[in-house]
């Protein structure tokens, strides 16, 4: 059966792996990014940063789809540094894209999910269960995603499927931009976001019946897990 599935951060990233293998097997996928996709897909430009207007670009897209079955919070980003060399507003960002966007297209979607015991998939990181110095508000945020996922499948009940992805690192444009004591090194395991994508699937996939809480998703030698 096709299913319509919000995906935020659906231009880069894993997030553009979720529309690409979606769209691979015939589903309907539906993109909140602040830039366009390069595939052709439904999209709403939109600042994760600003919880209201996350809001507001949801439940336009899932109007005009005619409904949701699953939504996918993929969109993140960091900046890394010492807390004293990162600016306040810098700082807060990384909180408000990760977390509060987060809970902001979880609570939009909601009513749209539910319609159809759809699935919520959120995306945390190992850094959501391990701390790493230079990165405080990228783990904040991802022990805020861990925590807060717990608790709305707590509260939700067999409402809807709620699902938590926690994966290690991504040989994705995440580490762009970044000086060279910030950036992978050569030793280091990064896995295909595509092959992350079909764990998020299979997560959408399951019945209501058997939800999958949680997932963890990481390179065999990965240093951070457990």
């Amino acid at each position: 059966m096709t299913k319509t599935v919000l995906v935020t951060g659906g231009a880069s990233g894993l997030g553009h792996a979720v529309v690409e293998r979606a769209l691979e097997r015939g589903d309907r996928p539906l993109v909140l990014d602040l830039k366009p996709p390069t595939l052709d897909v439904p999209y709403v430009s939109v600042d994760l940063a600003d919880a209201r207007a996350a809001e507001w670009a949801v439940r336009d897209l899932a109007e005009e789809a005619g409904g949701l079955d699953a939504a996918v919070t993929a969109a993140g980003i960091d900046t890394p540094g010492r807390l004293e060399d990162i600016s306040g507003p810098d700082w807060d960002r990384i909180i408000h894209v990760n977390l509060i966007g987060t809970a902001a297209v979880a609570r939009a979607s909601l009513p749209y999910l539910e319609r159809r015991r759809g699935t919520l998939v959120t995306i945390a990181s190992t850094l959501g269960l391990r701390v790493l110095s230079d990165a405080s508000a990228y783990c904040a945020a991802k022990f805020g995603v861990v925590g807060f996922t717990r608790a709305l499948a707590a509260e939700l009940g067999d409402r809807i499927g709620v699902t938590l992805l926690v994966p290690g690192g991504m040989a994705t444009s995440f580490f762009d931009g970044r000086t060279e004591q910030y950036r992978p090194g050569p030793e280091a395991q990064l896995m295909n976001p595509r092959d992350v994508a079909g764990a998020v699937l299979f997560a959408i996939d399951q019945p209501p019946t058997a939800v999958v809480r949680e997932l963890v998703i990481c390179p065999p030698r990965e240093g951070s897990y457990p």
